[in-house]
């Protein structure tokens, strides 16, 4: 059997930001707000711009940056608090998020992978949860789709297959491997026909990681793909994704939620493409056409940039706004209790795809403006520029997602697992 690394003692929850309540526990605040954090993760700009030609050249976060994301709780954003971690509720986790992104696209991507992971800690018994999510420095990455395969036997299944974009893969203490199940060589099915599911969780030191991650933007992400070669895990330390959750805290009653801090990255890296602009409006001299020196002015002194920052502002200040009352509305129908209304599901859905659509646009505004300012690599426009577009290509909110979440609204089904 594959075991974990030892735990070590659970780090003092970080915060409870879902109405700013105490959190309990020795060494714990009492009283952190969502501003708080954000302030915290705002602190982090210098640290992660000195860090950061490390790590572009390195492709994965520095361990520096690492261990700063551990100590803010970033990482375990949505462990429980009974297992020491923050428990953070959705908006928090967005606004975490979002801010991290506005330093740096990897930095967010990692955390909101990494957030969106640990709702993991839900669907396992506690003392799994705790074995696994406990440690301080826990963190899961992997792949939930299931391209990889598990064979049944005694005691667990024998787990192999090739999994992608494994983001964090280069500071995480687990994976994750979505699977389908066989059984005596044949793929196990529900009574309905469904093909039989199972995600497990192993040590990183149980996977081959293929040095993939050559791509358009997010270089610092880590999201390579990797191996399980004939790998035992346990039965307790996998489950069925489509099945119930172990805990019924509000955080783990919509599992859909667990996509929720994907809104915080777009968000964060187009208000910084906003920023950057208007600093660069005040430096950048403006020349006549076809003149060899500057005309006296700069770029802030154009018509143009006016109403291209204004314009901006105005697409990612509703982008933001749809954002979070979507959230502030899911998340008073989850506290309550009730079932998730059909359309309330789609517009969930629509918001995530529709905020990194718009800060796709505002970002392209911002980078046309700036013009030859943004082309240079290491220019901060074009780090934006890369970051965004491959952000935009994850599945879980690409537009590809208009379409069935379009069905919910119509009282239709949406036609897809995935919404």
């Amino acid at each position: 059997m594959t075991e974990p690394t030892a735990a070590r003692a659970p780090a003092p929850a970080a915060a409870s930001l879902d109405g700013e309540r105490a959190v309990e526990g020795p060494g714990a605040p009492t009283e952190v707000t969502p501003g708080d954090l954000v302030a915290r993760a705002h602190a982090l700009g210098p640290l992660v711009e000195a860090s950061r030609a490390q790590m572009d050249a390195e492709r994965r976060l520095p361990a520096i940056v690492v261990e700063a994301l551990q100590h803010l709780g970033a990482l375990r954003a949505a462990v429980p608090r009974q297992l020491g971690g923050p428990e953070l509720g959705p908006a928090a986790q967005v606004e975490l998020v979002e801010e991290l992104s506005r330093l740096d696209g990897s930095v967010g991507w990692c955390a909101m992978i990494a957030a969106a992971g640990s709702y993991v800690s839900g669907f396992l018994d506690p003392v799994t949860a705790e074995r696994w999510f406990g440690p301080a420095d826990a963190c899961l990455a992997g792949q939930l789709a299931p391209t990889g395969r598990a064979d049944r036997v005694q005691g667990g299944y024998r787990v192999s297959g090739r999994f992608a974009f494994a983001s964090g893969s280069g500071h995480a203490t687990m994976m994750i491997a979505g699977c389908l199940v066989f059984e005596g060589g044949e793929l196990s099915r529900h009574p309905s026909g469904r093909p039989q599911l199972r995600s497990v969780i192993v040590p990183v030191s149980a996977c081959t990681i293929l040095d993939t991650w050559h791509t358009t933007g997010l270089w610092g992400t880590g999201s390579n793909d990797y191996v399980l070669d004939d790998v035992f895990v346990a039965e307790q330390d996998g489950w069925d994704p489509a099945g119930p959750l172990y805990r019924s805290e509000a955080l783990y009653r919509y599992p859909p939620l667990f996509l929720v801090p994907h809104a915080g990255v777009p968000l964060g890296i187009a208000r910084s493409a906003i920023d950057t602009v208007i600093v660069l409006a005040e430096e950048k001299q403006v020349y006549a056409r076809g003149a060899r020196s500057g005309t006296g002015r700069t770029l802030g002194d154009e018509d143009r940039t006016h109403e291209a920052v204004a314009r901006a502002e105005a697409v990612l200040g509703a982008a933001r706004a749809f954002t979070y009352r979507t959230i502030a509305e899911l998340w008073e129908v989850i506290e309550r209790g009730d079932r998730v209304p059909q359309r309330l599901r789609g517009t969930y859905r629509i918001m995530l795809t529709y905020a990194h659509e718009a800060a796709k646009d505002v970002i392209s505004v911002m980078y046309d403006l700036a013009a030859s300012s943004a082309i240079y690599r290491g220019a901060p426009l074009d780090r934006h520029m890369r970051d965004i577009l491959t952000a935009c290509q994850h599945r879980m909110v690409h537009p590809r997602i208009y379409g069935p979440a379009g069905r919910l609204l119509l009282g239709r089904d949406s036609g897809d697992p995935l919404v």
